[in-house]
C-alpha cells in the first residue's frame, strides 16, 4: 500500500474512515429503533392487559370462558389466566392448557407485573414478548398472562439492515469517489510542480517551479522548492567558476612548462642552459603542487570535512617563528620583518594551519608590499587579533569587499602574479577555528590584513599572578 499513489492512497484511507462512520451509525441506529420496538411492544402488551384484567373483573361469565379469544388476534397475540397454583383457567385457543410462566415467574407475577421473552410458545413457533400482572377476581387473586409474537420487531429490523447495507454501500462507493476526486484536485498542483521540476536541468537555468495560490501547505512548498532551486543554482555557478578559475590559474603554470621543457629539448646545447631549463620547470612545478594543495584545502573546507589539532600557543612565539621563515626574503628585498605581540597573550589554534595562513599574508606582504612588515598580536573581547601590515600602496579600495574570495587578485591582468587562493585560504583557516578574517588600508600607506581567532584562558601562573 505504501507504493500505491497518494491519490489511491488518500482515497482508500477516506473509504475506510467512511466505512468506520456509516458502521457507527448504523449500528446506533439499529440498536436505537430496536429499543424503541421492543418499548413499543412493551407498552402495548400493558395495554392489552389493562383491559383483559378490566374484562375478567367484570364479567359474569364461568372463568373456563374468560378469554374466549374474543379480545386478541389468533396466531399474532395471546392471553392465558392462571390461578394462584398455577393451574391455567382460561386461554387463547393457541395455547391449549399449557401454563406459559415458570414457577419462580408465577411467584414473582403474584407480586406484580413482570417482562418475559419466549423464543416459542405452544402453538406458536415464533420468538414472542409476554406480560404477567397479578388481579383480584371476586376475592381470588389470579395471574393474566398477555403476550404477543416479535415477528413483526424482527422484520423491521431485518428490512432495516438491507435498507443500511445498500444504503451504506451506494454511500460508501460515492464517498470513495468524492475522495478520490478530491485528492486529485488537491495533488493537482503537486503534479504540475513534478512535471516541471522533470524539465528542470543544468541546461535550463532560472527555471522554477509553478506557485499555485492557494494559500496551504501546497504554495509554501512550491516557494521552499524554487528557494532551494536558487540555492542549488548559484552552488551550481559558484562550482562552474570555480573550475573554470581552477582550470585558468593550472593552465599558465603548465603552459610555462611545456615551453621550458621544449626549449630544453630543441634548442640546449650545454648542461647550463639545460639546468637553468630544468630549475624553472621546478619552480613551475612548485606552483601547481601549491595550487593544488590550495584548491585541496578549499574542497576539504566546503565539505566540512578541514581537521585540525588544536593546542595552546603564545602569540610571540607563534609571530616570532613566521618572521624567522620569512626573515632571508626580506633581507634580500632589503626590507625588515618586525614582531609586537601583548605578553601572555594566548591562542587556541592548529599550529600547521595557522602558521600556513599567516605565512600567506607575509608573502603577500613582501610581495606586493612595501617598506618593513609588522606581525602583531593583541586581544580584543575574547578573541586575539594576529595582524601582518606593510607599508605599501595598499589595495585597491574596490577589492576590500571581495580580497578573500577565491581567485579574487588586485590586477585581474597580472599573468604571474600568484593564484589569488592566498588569501581566501587564509578566510577557510580562520573560520575554521571559529574566527574570521579581515583587511583595510592604512592612512596615509600601507595595508593591514589580520585575523581574529578566539583566545584561550590564561595560564594557571598568570592566574595567580593576577
Amino acid at each position: 500500500m505504501r507504493r500505491a499513489p497518494i491519490r489511491l492512497r488518500v482515497a482508500a484511507a477516506f473509504a475506510v474512515a467512511m466505512i468506520v462512520v456509516l458502521t457507527l451509525t448504523a449500528l446506533l441506529l439499529y440498536i436505537r429503533l430496536g429499543s424503541h420496538l421492543s418499548a413499543a411492544l412493551d407498552r402495548q402488551l400493558r395495554l392489552r392487559a389493562q383491559d383483559l384484567a378490566a374484562l375478567v373483573r367484570e364479567s359474569e361469565a364461568p372463568l373456563g370462558g374468560a378469554g374466549g379469544g374474543q379480545f386478541v388476534e389468533a396466531g399474532e397475540s395471546y392471553a392465558q389466566l392462571i390461578d394462584a397454583r398455577g393451574h391455567v383457567l382460561d386461554a387463547t385457543p393457541p395455547l391449549r392448557g399449557a401454563t406459559l410462566l415458570t414457577a419462580s415467574e408465577l411467584v414473582a407475577a403474584k407480586a406484580g407485573t413482570i417482562f418475559a421473552s419466549r423464543d416459542s410458545v405452544p402453538g406458536l413457533d415464533e420468538p414472542s414478548r409476554l406480560l404477567a400482572t397479578p388481579l383480584v377476581r371476586r376475592g381470588r387473586r389470579l395471574v393474566l398472562v398477555v403476550g404477543a409474537t416479535s415477528e413483526d420487531r424482527a422484520e423491521t429490523l431485518a428490512r432495516l439492515r438491507t435498507e443500511l447495507l445498500i444504503t451504506g454501500s451506494i454511500a460508501l462507493f460515492l464517498a470513495t469517489l468524492a475522495g478520490y476526486a478530491l485528492a486529485g484536485l488537491a495533488l493537482r498542483p503537486v503534479e504540475s510542480m513534478r512535471r516541471r521540476a522533470e524539465a528542470i536541468s543544468a541546461d535550463t537555468p532560472g527555471e522554477r517551479l509553478p506557485v499555485p495560490e492557494t494559500g496551504d501547505e501546497v504554495e509554501r512548498l512550491a516557494e521552499t522548492l524554487n528557494e532551494m532551486l536558487a540555492r542549488l543554482e548559484a552552488a551550481l555557478e559558484h562550482e562552474r567558476e570555480f573550475v573554470a578559475d581552477a582550470g585558468h590559474e593550472l593552465r599558465t603554470p603548465l603552459a610555462l612548462l611545456r615551453t621550458e621543457l621544449e626549449l630544453a629539448l630543441r634548442h640546449s646545447t650545454s648542461p647550463e642552459e639545460l639546468r637553468e631549463a630544468v630549475r624553472a620547470s621546478s619552480q613551475e612545478v612548485e606552483r601547481l603542487a601549491q595550487i593544488a594543495d590550495d584548491l585541496l584545502l578549499t574542497a576539504l573546507s566546503h565539505r566540512g570535512k578541514l581537521t585540525l589539532r588544536l593546542e595552546t600557543l603564545q602569540a610571540s612565539e607563534l609571530l616570532t617563528s613566521i618572521a624567522r621563515r620569512f626573515e632571508w626574503r626580506a633581507q634580500d628585498a632589503g626590507r625588515a620583518i618586525y614582531v609586537a605581540a601583548e605578553p601572555g597573550t594566548r591562542v587556541r589554534c592548529d599550529r600547521i594551519r595557522l602558521e600556513q595562513a599567516l605565512g600567506n599574508l607575509v608573502d603577500n606582504a613582501l610581495r606586493h608590499g612595501e617598506g618593513d612588515v609588522r606581525l602583531s598580536g593583541t586581544p580584543s573581547h575574547g578573541f586575539v587579533e594576529l595582524h601582518v601590515t606593510d607599508e605599501g600602496n595598499g589595495f585597491p579600495p574596490e577589492f576590500l569587499e571581495q580580497a578573500f574570495q577565491r581567485f579574487a587578485r588586485p590586477d585581474q591582468t597580472r599573468a604571474r602574479g600568484g593564484s589569488g587562493l592566498g588569501l581566501s585560504i587564509v578566510r577557510v583557516i580562520a573560520e575554521a577555528h571559529g574566527g574570521s578574517a579581515h583587511v583595510r588600508n592604512i592612512d596615509p600607506c600601507g595595508a593591514d590584513v589580520w585575523v581574529a581567532l578566539p583566545s584561550a584562558p590564561p595560564a594557571p601562573d598568570q592566574e595567580a599572578g593576577a
